[in-house]
């Protein structure tokens, strides 16, 4: 079954890209994936039905990535014009299994503030004259000047609970709604896929419909191979919506615990029936491996002796903006009551917060976003006892993981670094915190917003519970009072982030799928709190 594009409206400038990558996507079969396996797959010439990807993308540079059918080197041709004259060639990796027959490809020396096309093709090895049908893609490049603004997306969890690609309401459609505003990029807040949620046929709903998924080999039972996590990673680029907005739009991606395993944590033995594999940090290791394979994250493709592959990492987007990736799941302790009165791990783990503080020092620019995998004041439980946040429902003095957070809020204050916000998803709702010391038992920061969206293709879920250590207020909130539902039963949530390149204003909207701005909250620049 395949998905039919709905109508859309792209920039004439954008047209022919996106006819040119969705032609390239279009024989892939939705039922049961219709992909012949690349080892099967030796006649004819390579091909990159899962379309194109860009990411990390900064004033100077990118990644771009391609998945082929079959072994094959990745070219890269990226130009100022849709008709690629005096292209720029650039020569990436050759294909193979050992990637999932995946590519990354670095461009270096890109004009700043500047819409790049590109062209990916992939070449024969043992022929060059072999060649497939290239595949287009476009970004912006981050602005070298302040006036120019910038305008984001975020968002997360993405085929969870059993709610996968459904071609009776167009699949992920929310993909096609983003797109249509063309944003400078994507942040993606983690829950990219969901390895441990099985995808069935069909679900029926209370009120009776039936919800149809696509189905694939991988999506039948939790992954625990590395394959079954490639896997999943493939389900969702079988959406045509989430194709086409990678052609246009490029994105910067974390991970947080579905990517692996629901809450998972470091040295983690599983007591899941589901599960053969029991050692979660097995699991994690195919897991990141994947998300490398299939995303294209600077970090993970850091090349040369000393460059440690991680998550975390500042993506410089111009002189107005600082994105700090946050990994709050690599790191951290186990999941517990969080009462402890001593913890240097937390969330963050030592090292990762001495980074964060370093970086932060260091940042020029106007706005430093947390791109945060999980909020701060809301409670996320773990079954009876425990917590998987950094919350644990105690509204007193910090303790367990709320320490490190209480350590970098008062870093923030004490080096007055200002316009700090706070992103995230993970609770399948979408709200906004204000946090300030006079409601607060921890007193020393500045105040601070948090702003959560999401689910992006997942179920929706009640709003969670707030804890009091740091003074948050919910100012907004939108959530359903049961939960778990699907997208037939509840809108889909991401939310706008838009600098204004004269004032520096920073205005942050959250938004519904269908097009309603729920809310909407202008933050001004140079200020340590407000």
């Amino acid at each position: 079954m395949s998905l039919p594009l709905p109508g859309s409206s792209p920039s004439p400038a954008r047209r022919s890209l996106l006819r040119g990558s969705l032609a390239a996507s279009a024989a892939l079969t939705l039922g049961g994936t219709g992909l012949a396996a690349p080892a099967f797959a030796l006649s004819g010439r390579p091909r990159a039905g899962w379309g194109v990807q860009a990411g990390d993308v900064t004033a100077s540079s990118g990644l771009v990535w391609v998945r082929s059918d079959r072994p094959a080197r990745m070219l890269v041709e990226t130009s100022a014009t849709e008709s690629f004259r005096h292209a720029r060639r650039h020569v990436g990796p050759l294909v193979g299994a050992g990637t999932d027959f995946t590519g990354t490809t670095a461009l270096r020396g890109l004009p700043a503030g500047e819409q790049i096309h590109y062209r990916v093709t992939l070449v024969d090895p043992d022929d060059p004259r072999r060649t497939g049908e290239p595949v287009l893609g476009t970004f912006r490049t981050a602005p070298d000047r302040r006036r120019d603004g910038v305008r984001f997306l975020w968002s997360g969890d993405i085929a969870g609970q059993g709610w996968g690609i459904n071609p009776d309401i167009g699949g992920f459609r929310a993909y096609e709604e983003m797109r249509r505003l063309d944003p400078d990029f994507f942040l993606c807040s983690g829950d990219t896929i969901y390895a441990d949620g099985v995808i069935q046929p069909s679900v029926t709903l209370p009120d009776g419909r039936i919800w149809r998924n696509v189905t694939t080999p991988e999506k039948s039972k939790v992954a625990e191979t590395l394959d079954e996590y490639r896997g999943n990673f493939r389900y969702n680029l079988l959406d045509h919506n989430v194709r086409a907005f990678n052609a246009q739009v490029p994105s910067v991606v974390q991970w947080d615990d579905h990517e692996v395993r629901n809450n998972w944590y470091p040295g983690q033995i599983l007591d899941d029936p589901r599960y053969t594999e029991k050692d979660v940090d097995v699991l994690a290791a195919r897991a990141s491996r994947a998300f490398g394979e299939y995303f294209p994250v600077s970090t993970l493709h850091a090349r040369g002796e000393g460059r440690e592959r991680r998550m975390h990492r500042v993506v410089r987007y111009g002189p107005l903006l600082d994105v700090f990736v946050l990994d709050m799941r690599s790191y951290r302790n186990a999941n517990s009551p969080g009462r402890q009165a001593d913890d240097t791990t937390g969330i963050l783990g030592a090292e990762q917060l001495a980074w964060l503080k370093r970086e932060l020092a260091a940042s020029r620019a106007v706005w430093k976003v947390f791109a945060a995998d999980m909020p701060i004041g809301l409670v996320v439980p773990d079954g009876a006892a425990n917590f998987e946040a950094v919350a644990q429902g105690d509204p007193g003095a910090p303790l367990g993981r709320e320490l490190q957070i209480a350590e970098l809020l008062r870093f923030v204050k004490h080096r007055r670094i200002t316009g700090t916000v706070w992103l995230t998803a993970d609770v399948h709702h979408t709200s906004a915190q204000h946090y300030a010391p006079e409601r607060a038992a921890f007193q020393d920061f500045a105040p601070f917003w948090e702003f959560v969206s999401g689910p992006l293709a997942a179920g929706a879920f009640p709003a969670s519970a707030l804890d009091a250590t740091f003074g948050p207020e919910r100012v907004f909130v939108r959530a359903p009072e049961r939960g778990n539902l699907s997208p037939m039963e509840s809108p889909q949530y991401f939310g706008e982030v838009d600098i204004d390149g004269h004032s520096g204003e920073l205005t942050v909207r959250l938004r519904a799928e269908g097009g309603t701005v729920l809310f909407s909250k202008v933050l001004q620049p140079g200020q340590v709190g407000q």
